[in-house]
């Protein structure tokens, strides 16, 4: 029997993603402060957060064998990390800044079980064309930016200012999967059944 797997997000893109690994998970989001610290490089920023996520979540879960999975994502131009847009100006302000650029997404997953915390960070280079204001205007009007990092979904209609990606797809909707398979094996969760 698998241990259970709770994953300390609200967002549904995780969960789909988890599925997409064939993990059931229970969604139980964690209330911490994910703001940046002074100083704090983006990878040791999206590493903290997913670690305080996943260690509060691990703390109110009575399951000892409990696995808790916790992401963080950060979209990272010229050092500066772009959080999720406050309001419509705040979004068009970061995609002018990364139209016709190359930024970086940093994704850190974490995996706690009992005392035991592992994590990853995972970091793609993302291009994008020119957007015209005319565009991002009409974009922030679809709603999708709205709760998106960097004010943009790769897996949505952001993906149409995507010219180039060089690292995790899915990584830059949030979950790399290739680090979550990874630590999640590591507790010896299988991923894949052992062929009889």
């Amino acid at each position: 029997m698998q241990p259970p797997v709770y994953l300390a997000s609200a967002s549904p893109r995780r969960r789909e993603l988890l599925q997409q690994l064939g993990v059931a998970c229970v969604v139980c989001p964690a209330d911490v402060d994910e703001s940046s610290r002074r100083g704090e490089r983006p990878e040791e920023y999206v590493r903290r957060v997913a670690v305080d996520k996943a260690q509060a979540v691990a703390a109110s879960v009575a399951e000892p064998a409990a696995l808790v999975l916790a992401a963080d994502t950060a979209v990272v131009q010229d050092g500066k990390i772009f959080g999720k847009p406050t309001d419509r100006a705040d979004a068009l302000q970061m995609l002018a800044a990364l139209s016709g650029a190359t930024h970086e997404v940093f994704s850190g997953v974490a995996v706690v079980s009992g005392t035991d915390c592992r994590h990853a960070v995972s970091r793609s280079a993302v291009r994008f064309r020119a957007i015209s204001p005319g565009e991002a205007g009409a974009y922030w009007h679809t709603g999708e930016p709205a709760d998106k990092a960097g004010a943009y979904a790769i897996q949505g209609l952001g993906a149409m200012f995507v010219e180039a990606l060089q690292g995790s797809y899915s990584g830059v909707m949030g979950l790399p999967l290739f680090d979550t398979a990874r630590l999640l094996e590591s507790f010896g969760y299988r991923l894949l059944g052992n062929e009889t």
